[in-house]
């Protein structure tokens, strides 16, 4: 399973790639303006940062909600570097454009995805990925996690080669399920990742080596 992170602040991506853990970001506007980035040119400017730190798949997210709109918006973030993937919502036009994108070896992260209709439907018009947000939807007393497992029934009973992408995972559990699950990504923010390296036990085990450390060698 790949680790994306979701966010725009670079110290974040730079310590989670450090972890030698991470595969890939996730921005969209609002993670963008928490980090104080506004305007066409610095928006270009920042992705193009996030880009240099990591390896690949880096989703930059269309403000535009018409075919030609998002036709414009994507050819123009795809060209900020081959590790842009395009990010562009479920919506009717958004669907054509990822048709469009396909067809011109342009990869498409097909966001706000909350049923599994959706989510067909953006693999047959050939999303490299697809994006539930399985937090949002808990948020409205649905189960975000079955939301995967039907996804990951549908991929896998025709074949569609899209990538189920977990986002809105907002703690650990979100994430094992998700990999017991079979999503083939999850993107979440920072402490997210870092708090799987938490067990108490370990911190136990680890001051029990050092203080017989100690005792043994003064």
């Amino acid at each position: 399973m790949k680790f994306f992170i979701d966010t725009a602040n670079l110290n974040d991506i730079r310590e989670a790639y450090n972890l030698g853990v991470l595969d890939g970001v996730t921005t969209n506007p609002s993670l963008m303006a928490k980090e104080g980035i506004s305007g066409k040119e610095n928006i270009m400017k920042h992705y193009k940062a996030i880009c240099d730190i990591v390896d690949d798949e880096v989703s930059a997210e269309v403000i535009a909600t018409d075919y030609e709109g998002i036709i414009k918006e994507g050819q123009e973030l795809a060209a900020i570097d081959p590790k842009i993937v395009v990010k562009v919502p479920m919506i009717k036009d958004g669907l054509k454009a990822i048709k469009y994108f396909a067809d011109h070896n342009i990869r498409t992260n097909c966001t706000l995805v909350f049923t599994a209709g959706q989510a067909l439907l953006a693999a047959k018009a050939g999303a490299t990925f697809v994006s539930p947000f399985i937090g949002r939807l808990d948020d409205v007393a649905t189960d975000g996690l079955q939301l995967i497992e039907q996804i990951r029934l549908i991929y896998d009973n025709y074949g569609f080669e899209t990538q189920i992408l977990a986002a809105s995972v907002r703690h650990t559990m979100h994430l094992i399920k998700c990999a017991e699950i079979g999503a083939d990504v999850v993107t979440c923010p920072l402490n997210v990742i870092t708090s799987l390296l938490q067990h108490p036990l370990t911190d136990i085990g680890l001051a029990k080596f050092l203080a017989d450390h100690k005792k043994a060698n003064g």
